[in-house]
């Protein structure tokens, strides 16, 4: 996959399965992310890697924080099998940290790009991804479960694996409206 075809195919993966990523592949990745926009080079992520077992205490942080909630039961045991999804889901938070030249915004934005940069090094070798978020990224239980404070971010779950079917590529959107060019 050429760089062109990578940047304008992006789509995300939902059906996913094993292998997940061989530990190559992941150091890849993790290469990728580190190319983010960064600026004092603060580093202003963590990424918290889930296979194998883990994925199951995921698992369980995400059905304890259903429960929290209030939930059916239905509902937390759905919230149980959701890291199952994938064999290999990396969460991505925001650490904040106070800088006089780097607020808030352009830490959680750099934190961003390292998401969408993991999510393509997936892509360029193979792998299928998705990123999702859900109510589970601003609950405050499962931010402390993954050892993050209140001034910290989830941005999502990046789940990584093999993908079941050619990954669906979506019709480009027309950008014709959001453009423009100042003084034209």
């Amino acid at each position: 996959m050429d760089a062109f075809e990578l940047l304008t195919t992006r789509s995300s993966m939902p059906r996913l399965v094993a292998p997940g990523p061989t530990p190559a592949q992941l150091d890849f990745m993790f290469a990728a992310a580190s190319r983010a926009p960064d600026h004092m080079m603060l580093q202003p992520y963590r990424m918290i890697v889930f296979a194998n077992e883990q994925l199951a205490q995921l698992g369980e942080i995400f059905a304890q924080a259903a429960q929290q909630r209030g939930d059916a039961e239905t509902q937390v045991q759905r919230a149980k099998e959701l890291p199952a999804r994938a064999p290999l889901v990396i969460a991505v938070a925001m650490k904040y940290q106070a800088h006089e030249k780097v607020p808030r915004d352009e830490q959680f934005a750099c934190a961003a790009c390292a998401t969408l940069l993991l999510q393509q090094a997936a892509f360029a070798q193979g792998l299928g991804a998705i990123w999702r978020t859900g109510w589970f990224a601003n609950d405050e239980g499962v931010k402390q479960a993954l050892g993050l404070t209140a001034q910290d971010a989830i941005l999502g779950f990046l789940y990584v694996g093999t993908p079941v079917v050619d990954t669906p590529i979506k019709p480009n959107k027309d950008m014709a409206n959001i453009i423009h060019y100042w003084g034209l």
